[in-house]
């Protein structure tokens, strides 16, 4: 699994504020109160105290990743990871998650990029211990309870995770064929992170073993524990459980010589796409050394959203490309500066190319303008503060800190190397670093898509674990610390005289703010003939108002450094705005302008609709997108829940400005939304703000009831046909229940242990009982009206069928026989549990406060829900799961090839199998 952090400037408000000088102002910027130590067995430790939420963040990085890999096996690394969750000496197999997630985890996880690998999870406060002494126990004794059983499904799970983010993805394959240009074979970054499906099989258990002595040890490693903590108490911990474990041996460093470029070379690259795409590479500087902070601040004025260059041009201006991006990915041993562009219909990619090409000439030529620098600064800023809102956000930037230079504290540091980037330095940047002569240039275009892939070895080699040492103090897990007292927060509600409700959420942690104008303006209000209205209406609220072309309003928002977006749901279109507090009033003004003076301007109308048409073509191309939409007809038919938020290429076509303008002013009313705000104001300033800014604005609006819809009386299967799939895309399913169902809180309880967890029924059947899948799962999608209950995976081709009997077969046994009394106190725990976490950012607290105005429920129904969740019995979930799943009438929808899965799904007996199109 790929991930990269991106560094930019800037510092976190804890506790402690000073100023730092900015090229336009002076910005009060907070600092992080940070207590770093090292164990005699070489481990760093970031200890961060932040009270505001009982809730800690465990993150621990080791340094290894591909780049320490031998010849002949790629993907090793990221293959380790997925081994580090199959358990270790003293945690039971299969049990590292539905232990956390039991304890009330809000995240887990574990990522590899190029130079680390991270493993990391959010944890009830007073479950520390917990997240510590299973952290410890894999790093100090996974070998002793390896077995080839566990290699096995964990080869097939990454080659299915292959198929399914890159083989099986419109487009997926190119960064490999990329890299693959920029890098001689042999080289720490030739390879792509998940590596080829060849060397993943050919691991020997052997090998997992040698790495883990090699790379896993505390030496090599750096923790780093944020949140709701007693520093004493938590070296304690640490001290007990990572201090007896013995520093590994030395890790020699890797060192390559940057490869240089010095004659443009071109590739060609086919897939099965119905867009091509241009994609242009350069070699950069390294992370954090001279030339990096230009290289991604040059990124963001090429490519980096509405205000950038490319965009401007390219998108908007010339109207050939569906997106263009730019953007340095900054690595240890030299960085990649990367340009993507995707042609509209029509548009070749030499056009692309050339519209491309003239831009960085005109960028070397000028340099960026000083606004243009700015505004990029200002975006990289106001990005930090948003990622740093949670406590992973804080450990991750320390321990990169810590990894990639040996200290942890160098935040400072990393604001000054862009503060000291002006016009001269990334024209420079520009003029030298990426010339065209020193570039790779890709061209992926419609055909075959080549896939290496291998057969699955018959019979791995076998090798027994090891016999385990005798059982010590470890083996006993930890009693979780009684609990903080902590209620989950309730917003602050008041009406404005023209009918606005207002929800106020206010912390003053950090000097951002977010807010989410909410308006029950969603697709579920879609006329019949017209699906996709109400996104569209949405769409076109940001593209320019009668005071602002779409230019002006996109400067002024960059030059804030806030970001505005709108768009719609089933339920609801929601303006949403994210701000520094010094900002909030010029950030407000723009909110308003969007929703109450949109333009609609009869060119705009044209440029989104050729993007929206463009979207259903890419659709076309991605499976998982056709098996939701066939899904959706399949399940609702003539309904508004029975097309995707794009609507349809008919509807798409004939939606006029009238109709554009009908939608707004009937649904777009004060009595119809609500304001939610979260973050560094009080209420007497928000109420002053919003008087100001959106008093004016009148409508009484409504509350309409989504349409009825009728439930199939018998099964259903639809195979869409996608000749040469690695994979089938499943979703199994029927018409569910409303938000407001009265069985709202067991039917999660049950899915959670159907498909809702990680260690749920489904995802431990299809993952790791049989290697069918990367992932499986189930949910309801809860709407105002009945949403779908839907099962979904994408499975191996040839395992297709054996796929959709286990689901069936999972979906009966709930039905059967009360869950277990482990499963039901899990399920309830984890639900309850993980409750603060979705109001750890300024974000997530407006998101989650506005479904109390969506959905109709009191103020203080989070605070009470915990509760709720705790009181569900065995006996409830039997009767849900008997009430609302129904197998026998529900839709199996499969995107696949058919030529290989067709027979084997009618042998199922689930009934006559409807073939379909991707169109």
């Amino acid at each position: 699994m790929k991930t990269s952090l991106r560094l930019v400037p800037g510092l976190l408000c804890l506790w402690a504020l000073s100023c730092v000088a900015n090229a336009a102002q002076s910005v009060s910027v907070p600092r992080i109160d940070q207590e770093t130590y090292r164990l005699p067995n070489g481990l760093n430790v970031i200890l961060v105290q932040d009270k505001r939420l009982p809730l800690v963040s465990v993150n621990i990085w080791y340094h290894v990743g591909p780049a320490n890999e031998k010849a002949g096996r790629t993907g090793f690394a990221h293959l380790f990871e997925h081994m580090m969750f199959q358990g270790s000496k003293n945690v039971p197999e299969d049990q590292h998650c539905s232990i956390l997630e039991g304890a009330g985890a809000s995240q887990i996880n574990g990522t590899t990029d190029f130079d680390r690998t991270n493993y990391f999870e959010t944890v009830p406060s007073n479950q520390l211990e917990l997240a510590l002494w299973i952290e410890s126990d894999r790093m100090g004794f996974l070998p002793e309870v390896l077995d080839q059983a566990k290699l096995t499904n964990q080869q097939d799970v990454v080659r299915n995770e292959r198929r399914q983010s890159t083989e099986n993805r419109p487009y997926g394959l190119m960064d490999e064929a990329l890299f693959h240009t920029l890098f001689p074979k042999g080289h720490p970054y030739y390879a792509s992170i998940i590596g080829s499906h060849a060397d993943i099989e050919a691991v020997r258990l052997g090998d997992v073993r040698d790495f883990f002595r090699q790379y896993y040890s505390p030496s090599n490693a750096s923790l780093a524990i944020v949140g709701d903590i007693d520093k004493a108490a938590v070296k304690a911990l640490v001290a007990r459980y990572f201090g007896p474990l013995k520093a590994g041996p030395a890790v020699e460093k890797v060192s390559v010589t940057q490869p240089r470029i010095d004659a443009e070379q071109r590739v060609v690259a086919t897939d099965r796409i119905e867009l091509p795409r241009v994609y242009m590479a350069w070699h950069t500087p390294a992370l954090f050394t001279p030339g990096d902070a230009d290289a991604d601040l040059a990124a963001t004025v090429l490519g980096g959203g509405k205000t950038s260059r490319l965009y401007r041009k390219l998108v908007y201006e010339l109207q050939i490309a569906q997106n263009v991006m730019a953007s340095q990915q900054s690595l240890q041993l030299g960085s990649v500066f990367q340009i993507e562009a995707t042609a509209r219909p029509g548009v070749t990619v030499e056009q692309l190319e050339q519209a491309i090409d003239a831009e960085l000439a005109r960028l070397a030529a000028e340099g960026p303008t000083a606004a243009e620098l700015e505004r990029a600064r200002n975006g990289v800023l106001t990005g930090l503060m948003q990622s740093l809102e949670t406590g992973m956000g804080i450990a991750n930037r320390l321990n990169s800190y810590q990894h990639y230079l040996g200290r942890s504290d160098w935040l400072q540091q990393d604001l000054d190397r862009y503060q000291k980037v002006d016009v001269a330095s990334v024209k420079a940047f520009v003029q030298s670093g990426l010339r065209r002569q020193a570039r790779v240039v890709l061209h992926a275009v419609p055909g075959e898509k080549q896939i290496e892939d291998v057969p699955r070895t018959a019979e791995r080699a076998a090798e027994a674990a090891p016999t385990t040492t005798p059982v010590d103090w470890r083996a006993k897990r930890p009693v979780a610390a009684p609990a903080r007292q902590f209620t989950l927060p309730v917003p602050k509600r008041f009406t404005l005289p023209n009918g606005l409700t207002v929800m106020l959420l206010e912390q003053h942690r950090l000097p951002v703010l977010s807010a989410n104008l909410v308006v029950l303006a969603g697709s579920d209000r879609n006329p019949i003939a017209k699906p996709g209205l109400a996104s569209f209406t949405a769409d076109m609220l940001d593209e320019g108002t009668s005071t602002r072309s779409n230019g002006k309003l996109a400067d002024d928002l960059a030059s804030l450094g806030a970001a505005l977006s709108s768009g719609s749901s089933t339920d609801n279109a929601a303006v949403s705005l994210y701000t520094l507090t010094r900002n909030v009033d010029p950030a407000f003004a723009l909110l308003a302008d969007v929703v109450l003076n949109p333009a609609f301007d009869a060119n705009e109308i044209e440029r989104v609709r050729r993007s929206r048409l463009t979207q259903l073509v890419q659709q076309r191309e991605n499976p998982t997108a056709v098996a939701q939409r066939s899904f959706n007809k399949s399940l609702y038919g003539a309904h508004p829940y029975g097309y995707t938020e794009l609507g349809t290429q008919a509807a798409v076509q004939s939606i006029s400005r009238d109709d554009l303008l009908a939608f707004w002013k009937s649904a777009y009313q004060p009595g119809n939304a609500a304001l939610v705000v979260a973050g560094d104001i009080t209420e007497a300033q928000l109420r002053n703000l919003i008087t100001k800014h959106l008093g004016g604005w009148s409508g009484a609006g409504d509350r309409a009831a989504p349409p009825a819809a009728t439930q199939a009386e018998t099964a259903t299967v639809v195979l869409v046909d996608k000749p040469g799939a690695p994979q089938s895309a499943l979703r199994i399913g029927q018409i569910g229940v409303a938000r407001s169902s009265p069985d709202y809180v067991p039917l999660e309880v049950m899915n959670n242990v159907l498909g809702g967890m990680f260690s749920s029924r489904i995802n431990l059947n299809l993952r790791e009982r049989n290697g069918y899948a990367y992932g499986a799962g189930s949910g309801f999608a809860f709407r105002r009206g009945p949403g779908p209950f839907v099962a979904t995976s994408s499975v191996r081709t040839d395992a297709t069928a054996p796929a959709v009997k286990e689901i069936f077969n999972e979906l009966r046994s709930i039905r059967e026989a009360e869950v277990t009394p482990a499963e039901l106190t899990l399920s309830r725990d984890s639900l309850a549990r993980s409750l603060p976490g979705m109001f750890e950012t300024s974000s997530s607290m407006a998101g989650s406060s506005a479904q109390l105005f969506v959905h109709g429920l009191p103020l203080d129904y989070y605070q009470k829900l915990p509760q709720s969740i705790l009181a569900v019995t065995a006996a409830d979930v039997l009767r849900v799961a008997r009430e609302h799943l129904q197998p026998e009438r529900m839709v199996s929808v499969v995107v696949g090839d058919r030529a290989k899965v067709e027979e084997s799904l009618k042998a199922l007996g689930m009934g006559p199998v409807e073939v379909r199109q991707a169109e």
